[in-house]
């Protein structure tokens, strides 16, 4: 159960995008194309799993002051070998997301995983961080290209739609277009991935007015005071 939840949670509920707002400059720089957003979730999937299982393991080595210098060495490690291997086999690819490639090594969905997840659990367990991660922020792509792709350019994946080809909204494929998606997408996962905040009690260790005071906990005293307003 555990492990699904580390897993799921990059998805909806805690996604690197929509939810944590990380990510967000490549996020709208590269979603204008289905093909771009598939091509820019991989490689930061790939790197955000690579690299968060060698910090989990190295997380007993590598020393408090010097952590943050050695994530990102690692990451810079993993993101040359990818931006390589896309220059290689990919290079379309490579020509269209340009200079967002390389710049996955300053990603704050990597680096944040680094330092808030994989620097204090097991191996397995990043891994599976990362891998929901990762297609968190994939699908947050995904879904920001097919609107502005399908919409402002009236294709799919570089395909034409008929009717939607001869009737553009170009504004969509803009930085301003991006923007209004972005923010639309947001509030659609605010509403539907809304959670409601447990309520604790808290007790009364610690209160400068505890000897004062007579109650047991806050929440006693204000369910007394609920009652007198009744």
């Amino acid at each position: 159960m555990k492990t699904l939840q580390n897993f799921t949670k990059g998805l909806i509920k805690e996604n690197p995008v929509l939810v944590l707002v990380l990510g967000t400059c490549p996020t709208l720089a590269t979603s204008t194309g289905v093909l771009n957003a598939l091509g820019m979730g991989a490689a930061a999937t790939i790197v955000l799993i690579c690299s968060n299982i060698v910090i989990s393991a190295l997380r007993k080595v590598i020393p408090d002051k010097v952590r943050i210098p050695c994530y990102i060495v690692l990451i810079a490690g993993f993101v040359t070998m990818v931006q390589m291997l896309v220059k290689a086999f990919a290079p379309a690819l490579d020509q269209s997301l340009g200079i967002y490639l390389p710049l996955i090594v300053v990603n704050c969905i990597i680096l944040g995983r680094a330092e808030m997840f994989a620097n204090k659990n097991k191996v397995f367990d990043s891994a599976i961080d990362a891998l929901g991660m990762g297609l968190g922020f994939t699908l947050a792509l995904f879904c920001m290209a097919t609107i502005r792709e399908t919409f402002g350019n009236g294709t799919f994946c570089g395909m034409a739609i008929p009717v939607l080809a001869d009737n553009r909204i170009s504004i969509l494929t803009m930085a301003p277009g991006g923007f209004l998606i972005f923010g639309l997408l947001m509030a659609a996962m605010n509403k539907f991935a809304k959670h409601k905040p447990r309520k604790k009690d808290f007790g009364c260790e610690g209160c400068p007015q505890a000897a004062s005071c007579g109650k047991t906990s806050c929440g006693e005293e204000k369910s007394e005071e609920a009652q007198t307003n009744d």
